[in-house]
């Protein structure tokens, strides 16, 4: 019965989602399914079939709650399509939630232009967060993304073509109406991504090759691709219940630079953005990535990133406005961290944390944030929630408005006096 609910988690209509959600959350009550043991564990940055994941929205909630998190955020990639059902999702289970979005900026028109910064596949363009979206003002963030997501789905076909030309040789072929496009949320607003093109390949070298051997020695012999030991060994084993995930992850990696294209009409200028974030009263945040040495989820190679001009990277995005920088304890090592939680304090700049999770081997709990050095992000984690309930109740009193800054103008007071908003529910 269990597992049956649980399979309409991710039904194709939002209301059987929803309704999967209460049955299992009766369950619950009832002591049918045990109660998650809970720590202090928070994720802001869980992606959801809005933009690529494996869960819907109401599967996100779910399965962070069953986790043991405490709050839960939404962060789908130039879509916030998902964030109504995420909210009534976590409103039944009763779990905080924060809702968000991810999109990457033009920065040409600032002294990073020219550098690559925290995007694996292009310079000048940088990966960057809202969070804390009021609910009020959801509409007016969906109706900016419009735009520039049918200039991402026409690049997006073109870059089809370009990987039909890669694999020609082996008689495969993606039709991006029919491969691609059901894949995804497009009819909803939601984004598709390289993921989307790379995961309908994934499905047809399956479809080809079948799992195994035959697959891995297409990677190696006939796209030339360098597999790690441990790709390889998830990919040469058939009852991996997460081979097209895998199979994604090393496409991902590796094949990218064979077909992109570079974004252009679908990245706003980041002044664009910024100005959208204070206009709905959310919070700006910049995505730091750093040098890359090992990737923990097998998607990145290992390259140089930001590390090597954080000073310029932090001056630039204080002048810019940014309200925050958000980063993941589990990608970058303690020195990398200790910089840039440095030059945050420096700069006056809201610490926020995320695991972003968009495969179903991802645990939703980040063990490296349990490190007491990281204690911080645990009450940020707390303000935001406090901040989107007292924003969506009246924008005035977002954490980063004119108002609240003028009445409590220390960073650490308005942590405080947030996270007490925010707990005072849970």
């Amino acid at each position: 019965m269990y597992e049956d609910i649980k399979g309409q988690l991710n039904s194709d209509k939002k209301e059987e989602r929803l309704l999967a959600v209460s049955k299992l959350s009766q369950l619950v009550k009832k002591g049918k399914i045990s109660f998650p043991e809970q720590g202090q564990d928070v994720n802001n940055h869980v992606h959801t079939i809005y933009s690529f994941s494996p869960y819907s929205p109401s599967a996100a909630v779910w399965n962070g709650f069953m986790s043991g998190l405490r709050t839960i955020g939404i962060m789908d990639h130039d879509s916030v399509s998902g964030l109504k059902e995420f909210i009534e999702a976590a409103e039944i289970v009763g779990i905080a939630a924060t809702c968000g979005v991810e999109t990457r900026v033009k920065m040409n028109n600032t002294a990073l232009n020219g550098k690559k910064i925290n995007n694996p596949d292009q310079a000048s363009i940088a990966y960057v967060a809202m969070h804390g979206i009021p609910h009020t003002q959801i509409d007016k963030v969906r109706e900016f993304f419009k735009p520039y997501n049918k200039a991402r789905i026409a690049r997006d076909r073109k870059m089809t073509d370009n990987i039909n030309s890669v694999v020609g040789d082996s008689g495969i072929c993606i039709d991006f109406e029919k491969d691609v496009l059901p894949l995804s949320m497009a009819g909803e607003d939601g984004s598709v991504t390289e993921r989307h093109l790379l995961y309908a390949l994934a499905k047809k070298l399956i479809d080809r090759f079948g799992k195994g051997s035959e697959t891995v020695s297409f990677l190696e012999d006939g796209l030339r691709m360098n597999l790690s030991e441990k790709v390889r060994g998830f990919l040469l084993d058939i009852h991996n219940p997460y081979y097209d995930y895998d199979l994604l992850g090393a496409l991902k990696s590796d094949m990218v630079e064979k077909f992109y294209i570079d974004a252009e009409d679908e990245c706003p200028d980041v002044t664009e953005f910024l100005l959208l974030a204070n206009k709905v009263g959310a919070i700006s945040a910049y995505a730091y990535l750093g040098d890359v040495k090992q990737s923990v989820t097998g998607d990145k190679k290992a390259q140089k990133f930001e590390d090597d001009y954080i000073d310029l990277l932090f001056e630039t995005i204080y002048s810019l406005g940014f309200n925050a920088v958000t980063y993941m304890p589990s990608r970058n090592d303690i020195d990398q961290l200790r910089a840039v939680r440095s030059r945050c304090e420096k700069y006056g700049l809201f610490q926020i944390s995320g695991e972003d999770i968009n495969t179903p081997r991802q645990s939703f709990i980040c063990k490296a944030q349990r490190n007491e050095e990281f204690s911080n992000l645990y009450d940020a984690a707390w303000a935001l929630i406090g901040h989107e309930k007292a924003a969506t109740e009246n924008i005035d009193r977002a954490m980063f408005s004119e108002k609240t800054i003028a009445s409590i103008p220390d960073l650490k007071d308005r942590i405080l006096y947030y996270k007490e908003i925010g707990i005072e529910k849970y």
